[in-house]
């Protein structure tokens, strides 16, 4: 699972682009649109110049471009019209579309350029919304079926977090303003996917709070040793494949016994694995939030 991808099957163009192996096959036979290569056995598979190109493709047909007339155009026309149509509109799927290319050819050459692009066009809130947290969603999605490996993850990811941290550093700069609650933010055992968590530092911070980010793989039982140096925390974490040994359930009352009881502090979940929550709670200290929005909504 580790080794890198060069070769990709039609259900892994139908993950990467959204456009299902049938219509690519009829695509292929009818406009001769992509170049597949073959096994022994005669089973298609394809390069990343035709993931490449099918991604622009799908681009302008997603724009109102219809297949009969892309598959007229030679490629160089293709990128210029993909480049064209970012140009007028900003479309944020272009974004995605580089982003997965960046993150499969391992180019962070294109990775900045892409990211670039969009800081001068908009906010790094406006960015994380429309467009990194789509594309880590995509990015989820592709890691379970096996279209990408952890090494296509980790690249991606860790150039991502590259970005968020220089604009925590920025605010850093200055001292925190509102002092209504003490942010800590946290992941639980085991638990690596911090990006979600690391947005929200910066929105902390961009609110004029003071935020300290724990970071990766903390044990409950360390928790307690913020307490020793502030009180009235609201602990925040991101519960994407953590807990595993455990119920949901399970940790989040293990947190509030550990932590919670007989103090000012409170803890603030968010992250896939809620869904998992069939229980009541009934935990006046807990709070689940379903997007990042809602949660800042609350600030």
């Amino acid at each position: 699972m580790n080794n890198i991808k060069s070769e990709f099957t039609i259900k892994d163009l139908e993950n990467f682009t959204g456009i299902k192996a049938h219509t690519i096959r009829i695509w292929e036979k009818r406009y001769d649109l992509l170049e597949p290569n073959r096994t022994e056995s005669n089973i298609r598979y394809y390069d990343i110049n035709n993931l490449q190109k099918l991604l622009n493709v799908s681009l302008l047909n997603a724009n109102g471009l219809k297949i009969s007339k892309i598959a007229e155009l030679p490629e160089s026309k293709i990128n210029a019209s993909v480049r064209e149509l970012v140009s007028k509109k900003g479309v944020n799927s272009q974004a995605s579309n580089s982003l997965k290319l960046a993150m499969l050819n391992f180019d962070e050459n294109l990775f900045n350029i892409t990211y670039n692009n969009l800081i001068a066009q908009a906010s790094l809130r406006d960015i994380f919304k429309n467009v990194l947290l789509p594309f880590m969603n995509d990015l989820g999605l592709l890691w379970q079926v096996n279209s990408i490996t952890p090494a296509h993850e980790h690249f991606i990811t860790n150039l991502i977090s590259q970005k968020i941290h220089i604009n925590i550093e920025r605010l850093q700069l200055a001292s925190p303003t509102n002092f209504e609650k003490i942010f800590v933010l946290y992941l639980p055992m085991n638990e690596i996917h911090d990006l979600g968590l690391l947005y929200l530092h910066y929105e902390l911070l961009l609110h004029g709070y003071q935020s300290i980010y724990l970071g990766q793989s903390v044990p409950v039982a360390n928790l307690s040793d913020v307490q020793k140096v502030y009180d009235n925390i609201c602990f925040i974490s991101y519960l994407t494949v953590e807990p595993s040994r455990m119920s949901v359930f399970e940790y989040i009352v293990t947190v509030n016994d550990t932590v919670l009881t007989d103090t000012n502090s409170e803890l603030w979940l968010l992250g896939r694995k809620l869904t998992e929550v069939e229980e009541d709670l009934n935990l006046a200290n807990v709070r689940m939030f379903k997007s990042i929005d809602l949660l800042l909504n609350k600030l």
